[in-house]
This record gives C-alpha cells, structure tokens and sequence, in this order.
C-alpha cells in the first residue's frame, strides 16, 4: 500500500517556530516531525511515499530528497496553491491507483496502522477513518458513529453543545481511489468538512476505527510542547534516535558534560552539545546538535534548537529557542516564551511569560520584554561598540560575517588602496582574520598581512606604510569566549563614529563592492617590521642614558606567552639592559588569562623582583598595549599609581609640563602637578578619546587612564605598553633614583566605587535630572556628571556597555569615599 503524507501546511498557530519552516519539518526531539511519521510507515511496511508539498516545499524536498538514505520512496505532488487536504491528494492522482493510506506530516502518533489497514479490508470501506477519544474535543473534528463502526456525521470544531461525542479524527484515511470520481482537480476541498458529508450524502458506506494508540495534532506551541514531552517520557511507541547513557538522558553523538553539571531526565541532547561546568538541567528537555550551554546556566522543561548559545547563569523555564539564537549571561526565558531564528537576548535581559520573539531581533542588554516582538521591530542595526566590533566567537562573529564585514569596510575605501591586518597569536583570531581578508579584494583593496605583532606595532606601520586604514582580531581581554575587531585610521588610531556608521550602513544594506577581475585586491605579507618600529620607537629616547646605567640595571619582564616578547627583547638588548625573561615563549593556550591567573603571574613576579634585586619588574598584556609594574621591593602598582609615578618622574624631568588624565582620576595628580609647576588636563576615559586627544596634542608629555592605557606622544599617540616600559627605565636612569621611593612620595588619596542598575530607555532621563539638580556651571561635564564638595568629589558615569550606572567618589577617607557612592547610588535608583 502506498501512503500519501500531507505537508503542505504553514502552520500559522506555530509561528515564530514556522516563520522560516513548514509545520512538518518543526524539529522533535531528535528529528523533523514528518521523519517520526515516515518511522511509523516503516515499521508497517509502507515504503511507497507520497508527499504533498506547498508552503516551502523546497526544504522538505532537500531535506529528505529521494527518501533513499531512510529506506523509502519518495515522490513528491507540488501545489502551486493550497488546495486543502482532498484537492492536495486530487493532485496526485494519478499515482494512486489502488487504496492508500492518508497521514499529516504535523502529527505525533504511534497508532497501529496495520489494525486499519486490516479494518478497511474486512468492512471493504470507501473509506476508513482512524478515529482517537480525546478530552477535549473542541479543536478537532467529531466523529459520530453507529454501534456498527459505520460513520453517521462529521461535526468540524463543534461547540460545547455540539459536542456529542468525544471521539475525533486523527487525519489518518484509507482511502479507494474511487472517491476521486466526487470531486474534480483543481479544486479547495477538505476530506472531514467536505468530500466525507458529500460522501454520506450519496449514501457511500465510510467507517470510523477506533485507536487506543498515541496521536496528537501539534498545531500550538502548547501541543508541540506537550508532545515532546511525551516523546521523551516514553509515551511515544517510535524508534528512539541515539543512544541511552543513564538517567533517562539520551545523545544523538559526541557531547561534552561537565563532572559538576547535573542534569535530571528525560533530556535529549543532540551531536556536538557542550555542558559546562555547575549547569542545571531538568527534563523534560531538548538541547539539539551544536548548542553550547555555558556555565551555571539553568535549563528547566526547555526546547533548545541548533547551533545555538546559552549564556552562563542563563535561565530558561518551558521556554523555546529556535535555530542560531543567542541567550546571553543572566538572561532569563519564562514560561512559554519562544525566541525565534537568529535572535540575540542581550546579558540580563528578560522575556516574560507567552511572550513570542519573531526572528533576527535583537533585544537590549537588561531590558523586559512584556509583549510578543513581531513586525517593525528591528534586529541589530549597530556592530560598533566600545572596543570595535564585539562578540562570541562562532555565534555572534562567524566566518561568513566577517568576510561581509571586511567586504563592506573595503567599499568605504577608495580602490586599489591598502589595508594592514594583524591578529593575536590565539587560533580564533587567526580563522576569522583570514575570512576577513577574502573580502576585502573582493573589494578592489590590497592587503598588507603583518601576520601577528603586538597591537601598538599594527598600529605604528599603519601610517608608516601610508596605509589607508588598519584591521586588528583578538581575543577578547575580559572573556576567552569573544573576539574583538579593532579598526584602525590611516594613521592607525581607531576610526570616528562617522566611519563605523558607514561601515555599518554598507554591511546592513548589504551594498558591497565587486570589482571587475583585473581589479580585485592583492594579499602581500609585510617585511621590515621589527626595523621599522624599532627605528621610531628609539628616536625620542635618551639612548645613551639608559646603556650608561644599563649594566647596573635589572628588570624582570614577563611577556604573557604573548607576541610582544620578539620585538621587546630585540629592544632591551640593543639598550645593554640585563633582562630576565619570563614566559617568552609563544604559547596561544596561554593568550588569555582569568583574573586569579592574571594574579598569580603578578604576585609570582612580585616575589622574583626583591630577590634578584632587579629596579622594576614589568608584565606586558597579551596585547602589548599596557604594561603592569611592580616596584625594587615586590610591591605591586594599581594602574592609578602607574600613572601617579610617571607623572612624577616625567615633571621634575621636564620641570613641569602638560599631562592628561581622566575625569575620574585623584586630585593627588594636581598636587604632583602643583610640585612642579606643571598642569594637568582632565579627559574622557576612553581609549579612543585619548588618542585623538594625543594626536592633536603632540606636546603633552603623557595622556593616561585608569584602567593602563599610557600614550606618550612624543612617540607616537597610540597606547604603547613596551615604549612605556623602555620610558619608565630612561626616567629612572636620568634621575638616578628607585621606583620604590617615588612611589613612597606619591600623595595620597582615598577612593571607593560602585554601580547600580539603570535600564537603557531611563538612563537618559536619569541624566538629565541630575544636570538639573547637580551640574555645576564652573565644572566642565566631561564624562557624567561631576559634584564638587571641595575636599570631595562623585562622578555619575552611565556606562557605555550595559545597563548601569557607575559611580565613583574622592573623600578626605575611606570611610567618606564609601558613604559618597552609597548616597549617589540610593539617588541614582530613586531617579529612576
């Protein structure tokens, strides 16, 4: 017998999970729900298939092709247009010339199809319909039969008081072929609501069979949730995918459990899953091929779809994500929620209960999502963030979208101009960084390769090659897990928001440039860096100063296994420095670094120092833009303190002299200042801003943050960790003095801070209440908003990557630092 599996249907009541997919080939458990019906087929020796396709016919057809890799035949029947259950079949009459069988390809059943089959064949029907008592009727149609099995009416979604019996069609026929003689092709006809009346009506004998197997129509979100849940408590008598390792949880392949995650069946969990440590999971649930579910997450009675990513201490309850999402830290899904394809729910957000995510949105970062998110709402529309392009490797930042990426940022440049392109040592920057560059030829732009040089070393030979512009990968330095995509001006500072919005226009219009063959980019790699950099980086140094106390000066440098360590050492030896070297070697394992290892590699120096009588100790940060020091007695300096040193050691070197820092500095830099005769200038702590600030200031002995970022623009206006380091050594030389006492002769200063949570929509509302109640007129507004107390002071930053505000305060003690930033944060919060 043959079978005729209908597929046609959109599945509007499905939707966001049917947006980009028929009803049939929605994903259960292990499969599409159509493979659970050709299973069934199987295992009652139905082979000869034939499917009815309309709504996206294509992605059946690709999916199951032939049907030859399953066992089966497989012939497809095309509706141009929908032309209901029978006038879908109608349309492959011709190949049904003897009974067959009728199923939905959107139904969930373990029903014995041979009982029917054998029923028909006894009663020699026209028509068997394969009946089901249910609870509630009222989404179905009713069957009414005679004691004989002979069908008197069909009721289709009756009332409650029509209700006459609680038994309803399954959607599963045998049918003659003689029935097609009732009805012409072409025409929008339903088997239940009209081709089986007129058949009563011609007195045709049909006769319903009742099934005590399991069927339910996954029309609904509910239903699709409640059948898998069936599936994976065993109340589904189907051909189980995978194989049982305990506690009622099956794999469908390779995976990856954490010892410390604990999960709790019935799970399912797909190829390629990753379960990280301390993660909770609660069947019954999904987690389908290549989803990674990062650490301390919660997965409770949850459908997790492929390739996609939850976030750590995520939490999802019965909720639903769908193919390629991206569920970040803290955010939480509740009961009934469904995020669809391609979305990112952003760190903290949360997605209330029932409330529906339509594809390739975006939702903030702490924002509540209380109402379905459908049509108008747009996805992202911003790439550039606070440290160029920002995101998780291989979901967020894919090789697909960086070669979109690098094709875009070359439209923005005039053809047959060159970029540079540099990565760190780690392997993800290097996949992503090669994806780039297949863009940007296509282009017309040529690309100078400088393979993998510390950050500062890009940047210098941006501008001394007379590149157009400059492109860093790294790995992030605050999550192993991100990368971040640095571009760089023709004079390799990071581009102007200008810029980004037009990188950012031309990708999200997709309005890329292809250039004829003869024009397209060329890919060379860069030689000469080290003497190039090297020549400039030496130029505004007192050379001979450092080599005359070079035999009695020691340092210890620790390169973080990162690439700094080649150019740096060639530096210190050409400077006569005794130098012991730590963690030289190359090693991309190593690249990023927790906070505790971070500390252990700065308390481990802390102790070499003292014990090698060594004058400073210095540890470069994978990147080679920042430099960390510990003083000739192992005593490790807060970034605020490295900057507080300098400043010191550079104004009695140059008997004053400008020095920029940020708003958010001490005022002890104003005392140092007032020593000798010199003047600070307050910025923006912002990287980016620094360097424009430097750039237009090339007089300014230093510009400086609080988080280690030191310009000397005397060099260069970048931020430049081993030029700073070599910097250090000539102040020390030329002054004859230990860092440990210029240090001891900072002023001192006492500081506290904190952050509260303010949603994205009110934080500009929370600003501008405080400019009215605070702001004050002879205070320049540089970063937030700046209180004056005289011997005090608050600053009220809102941040630029989440939703907080940050607070920061000077007092005369500790104790009034703290009481500062509590006060300001209780006002904060009340303002909102």
């Amino acid at each position: 017998m043959k079978a005729v599996v209908m597929a046609g249907g959109e599945g509007s009541r499905l939707r966001p999970l049917t947006i980009n997919r028929p009803k049939p080939m929605v994903p259960l458990a292990d499969r599409p729900v159509m493979a659970h019906i050709f299973e069934l087929l199987k295992l009652h020796g139905i082979t000869e298939i034939i499917v009815t396709v309309q709504y996206l016919a294509s992605i059946i057809q690709d999916f199951f092709g032939d049907g030859s890799a399953l066992g089966l035949n497989i012939t497809y029947s095309v509706e141009e247009t929908p032309l209901g259950t029978a006038g879908s079949v109608k349309n492959a009459e011709d190949l049904l010339q003897e009974p067959f069988l009728v199923i939905s390809g959107d139904a969930l059943t373990d029903i014995n199809l041979s009982n029917i089959i054998n029923y028909h064949n006894e009663k020699q029907s026209l028509v068997t319909v394969a009946l089901k008592r249910v609870d509630n009727p009222l989404d179905y149609g009713v069957v009414i039969m005679q004691e004989n099995g002979c069908i008197k009416q069909f009721l289709e979604k009756p009332s409650w008081g029509e209700v006459f019996s609680d038994t309803v069609n399954t959607g599963i026929y045998i049918i003659d072929p003689k029935v097609f003689n009732y009805f012409q092709r072409g025409q929008n006809v339903d088997w239940s609501k009209d081709i089986f009346p007129l058949l009563l009506q011609e007195g045709e004998n049909l006769f319903g069979y009742v099934t005590d197997g399991y069927w339910t129509d996954i029309g609904t979100i509910e239903a699709y949730i409640r059948a898998t849940a069936d599936y994976l408590h065993g109340r589904v008598q189907l051909p189980r995918f995978g194989t049982h390792i305990g506690g009622d949880i099956w794999v469908g392949g390779e995976y990856e459990i954490a010892p410390d995650a604990r999960l709790y069946g019935p799970i399912f969990l797909g190829h390629g899953v990753k379960i990280k440590g301390a993660v909770t999971i609660h069947g019954p649930s999904v987690i389908r091929d290549y989803n990674i579910v990062d650490t301390q997450a919660t997965i409770d009675r949850s459908i997790i779809w492929r390739n996609s990513y939850i976030g750590e201490r995520a939490e999802l309850r019965g909720a639903i994500v769908t193919r390629q999402s991206n569920i970040k830290s803290r955010a939480l899904l509740f009961e009934g929620a469904v995020v669809g394809d391609y979305t990112i729910v952003n760190a903290g957000a949360v997605i209330n209960a029932g409330v529906k995510i339509w594809p390739s949105k975006e939702i903030d970062e702490g924002a509540t999502i209380m109402t379905s998110i459908i049509w108008g709402a747009q996805g992202r529309r911003v790439l550039f963030g606070r440290f160029g392009i920002t995101g998780l490797v291989n979901i967020d930042i894919t090789p697909e979208f960086c070669a979109k990426l690098g094709a875009a940022y070359g439209g923005t440049l005039p053809k047959g101009s060159t970029v540079l392109i540099n990565r760190d040592a780690h392997y993800t920057p290097r996949m992503l960084k090669r994806a780039i560059i297949s863009g940007l030829p296509s282009a017309g732009i040529n690309v100078a390769d400088v393979s993998t040089v510390p950050i500062p070393v890009a940047r210098y030979m941006v501008q001394a090659t007379n590149a157009a512009g400059g492109i860093h990968v790294r790995l992030s330095p605050f999550d192993n897990r991100v990368v971040d995509i640095k571009f760089f001006d023709h004079r390799g500072l990071d581009i102007d928001s200008s810029v980004e919005r037009t990188i950012e226009n031309v990708f999200f219009r997709e309005d890329y440039r292809r250039v004829y063959l003869d024009e397209i980019g060329r890919i060379r790699y860069l030689n000469g860096i080290d003497k190039t950099y090297i020549g400039g980086f030496l130029q505004p140094l007192q050379v001979e100063a450092i080599q005359s106390t070079a035999n009695q000066f020691s340092i210890v440098v620790d390169y973080a296994n990162a690439n700094a360590s080649d150019i740096a050492s060639t530096v210190l030896r050409r400077l006569g420095c005794n130098v012991v070297e730590l963690n030289a070697n190359l090693n991309e394992k190593r690249i990023f670094q927790t906070p505790t290892e971070f500390n252990a590699g700065m308390d481990q120096l802390a102790s070499i120092v003292p014990v090698l009588h060594a004058e400073i100790g210095v540890r470069l940060d994978p990147g080679g833009e920042k430099m960390f020091i510990v003083d000739d007695r192992g005593r490790r300096l807060s970034d605020l303190q490295t900057l507080a040193a300098l400043t010191e050691m550079l104004m009695r070197c140059y008997n004053g002299g400008t020095i920029a820092v940020p708003v958010s500095a001490p005022r002890a830099f104003e005392e140092i200042a007032r020593r000798h005769g010199g003047r600070i200038v307050r910025t923006r702590a912002n990287l980016a801003a620094l360097m424009q600030t430097a750039a237009a200031n090339r007089h300014f002995l230093l510009l400086g943050d609080s988080v280690g970022n030191l310009i000397f623009p005397s060099f260069y206006p970048i931020a430049d960790g081993l030029f700073a380091m070599v910097k250090l050594m000539e102040l020390l030389a030329l002054q004859q003095i230990k860092l440990s006492a210029i240090v001891d002769e900072l002023p001192s200063y006492h500081m506290a801070q904190t952050k509260v949570p303010c949603r994205w929509e009110l934080k500009g509302k929370v600003m501008r209440m405080l400019n009215e109640q605070y702001a004050n007129p002879e205070i320049d507004q540089i970063d937030g908003v700046k209180i004056d107390f005289g011997e005090a002071w608050v600053l009220l930053q809102p941040d630029p990557e989440g939703p907080f505000f940050r607070i920061i305060a000077e007092g005369s003690s500790a104790e009034q630092a703290h009481a500062l930033t509590e006060k300001y944060a209780e006002i904060v919060m009340s303002l909102q």
